[in-house]
């Protein structure tokens, strides 16, 4: 077996190989071996490379001709060096092919007089014969890797918003010479990732274009994102708008589900449309507020599936240190875990049960759209969106301190899981100070249905029905949360 490598250019759409291959007593061994002919090609680094296989029946190596080849030397080891060299037999000598050329290279320094023949990259024994080539053409046809996502969402927290997704997994943004685009392959073929999100809503938009390099060095564990976004959102009690960009270093261990980043991100936040006039900590906040963050991301997951996850956990500790208008640190850690219960033989879904708590802080110096919230479907059902939180003046002010958990058993309603019911008890507060307040601790209880419709995508359809069990005063109830998304 003899490994030929190819340059870069093979690896893009429609590639036309075309290999010379040195046949010899090398490849005559395989010859006699009796092998099938066979072409295998494998991505290593920017480089494809082939084997190739003798064949005494196929059509692409011709028959071993007649004449006697010494058995191949066997290789033993220099001393002094990582490498073996061929243990020459005394009196060895390849007799060479009727008519072959003989090709004699000056001796390049290896042990025991050996030539090096730099068209194969092979050490040849003392005087032997390169009998002739033999040209094997492969045409490699990539498939697809790029998609358009059409699709909407609707739900309790954020209203209506249409969803558009432009993703290419294997953008190049190198390849736009004239000759890329009149072959139809410009910006292709890097391994690069290109996604724009567009998603207008009622109550919230959001722009995003972002580019990643998943292995920044070939294949190493390293890679590099960089992204812009617009957002705004209408809150109860203020209009948002941020714009910015960022740019994350992030190494992955695969094997372990386990990854680390760091991101530096830039954004303006306006703050406008105020609901009341005057209060104490919104009004400082009003109009534009420059922030520069820093963000350190550790995160572990080992969930079976994102959706309908059944075993597995999600650990994320994420640390940000901003500055700019406002200086201040902000933390948060949480973990997700999910338990099998009890299966179901022979059918699909199981009994489960859901465990997942969050605890985050923030500093003093923290403006009023940076505070910690809850309520709503995402966080504490039995309350409206953002309806746990701390108020002054009839201001939802959010605050410093946010400890959230819930415990949710789920089970297969229908034979086909596609239908499931689920029980659930959500629990926590947000203090607008760093100490918990027993009176203000929310919990809630109810139960809920998840529905999953191939057509509408991945996620579950979710309807949940919960009612507060302790509350504070101020805080505003929700009996019906839901989301509903779909995609095309």
């Amino acid at each position: 077996m003899q490994n030929l490598c190819l340059p870069r250019a093979s690896k893009f759409v429609g590639a036309h190989l075309h290999w010379l291959i040195p046949t010899g007593p090398l490849f005559q061994t395989a010859v006699r071996s009796g092998c099938l002919v066979a072409i295998c090609l494998c991505w290593i680094g920017t480089t494809a490379c082939g084997q190739g296989f003798g064949s005494s029946s196929g059509s692409i190596l011709p028959p071993a001709p007649a004449y006697g080849t010494p058995p191949a030397p066997a290789y033993a080891p220099n001393p002094g060096s990582g490498y073996a060299y061929p243990a020459l037999p005394y009196g060895y000598q390849a007799t060479p092919a009727p008519g072959a050329l003989q090709y004699n290279y000056p001796n390049v320094g290896l042990p025991g007089g050996q030539d090096f023949d730099p068209r194969t990259g092979l050490v040849l024994p003392p005087s032997q014969p390169l009998e002739r080539t033999v040209p094997i053409d492969v045409t490699a046809t990539m498939k697809p890797t790029g998609q358009a996502i059409l699709g909407g969402t609707i739900n309790s927290d954020l209203g209506f918003a249409g969803q558009l997704i432009l993703e290419e997994r294997n953008f190049d943004f190198r390849r736009f010479g004239r000759e890329d685009f009149r072959a139809g392959r410009a910006f292709i073929g890097g391994r690069q990732h290109l996604r724009i999100e567009l998603m207008p809503g009622d109550e919230v938009q959001r722009y995003t274009v972002s580019w990643a390099q998943p292995n920044l060095f070939e294949y190493s564990l390293y890679s590099l994102s960089v992204g812009g976004f617009y957002y705004t959102r209408n809150f109860r009690d203020w209009d948002e708008q941020r714009a910015g960009g960022r740019v994350a270093l992030g190494y992955d261990i695969p094997a372990a589900n386990f990854s680390v980043s760091a991101e530096v991100r830039l954004e303006d936040v306006t703050i406008f449309n105020p609901r009341i006039a005057g209060n104490v900590q919104l009004e400082p906040a009003l109009g534009s507020n420059d922030i520069y963050r820093t963000r350190f991301r550790v995160a572990r997951d080992t969930r079976d599936s994102p959706f309908l996850t059944q075993r597995g956990s999600l650990f994320e500790l994420v640390f940000d240190q901003v500055f700019g208008e406002y200086d201040y640190s902000r933390g948060h850690v949480s973990l997700n875990r999910y338990f099998v219960v009890n299966e179901r033989p022979g059918l699909d879904g199981a009994h489960t049960l859901t465990s997942t708590w969050k605890l985050g802080i923030t500093g003093s110096q923290t403006p009023i759209f940076e505070n910690f919230y809850a309520g709503g479907y995402s966080s504490l059902r039995g309350f409206d969106f953002r309806g746990a939180s701390p108020r002054v003046g009839d201001v939802e002010v959010g605050g410093e301190l946010l400890f959230l958990g819930s415990l949710e058993y789920g089970l297969p309603v229908t034979v086909d899981n596609m239908v499931r019911g689920v029980a659930f008890v959500d629990y926590g507060t947000v203090e607008q100070k760093l100490k918990l307040t027993s009176s203000d601790f929310r919990v809630a209880a109810g139960l809920g249905l998840r529905i999953s419709v191939p057509a509408f995508g991945p996620a579950p359809l979710a309807f949940d029905f919960a009612v507060p069990i302790n509350k504070a005063d101020t805080d505003e109830s929700r009996l019906f949360t839901f989301f509903v998304g779909a995609t095309l």
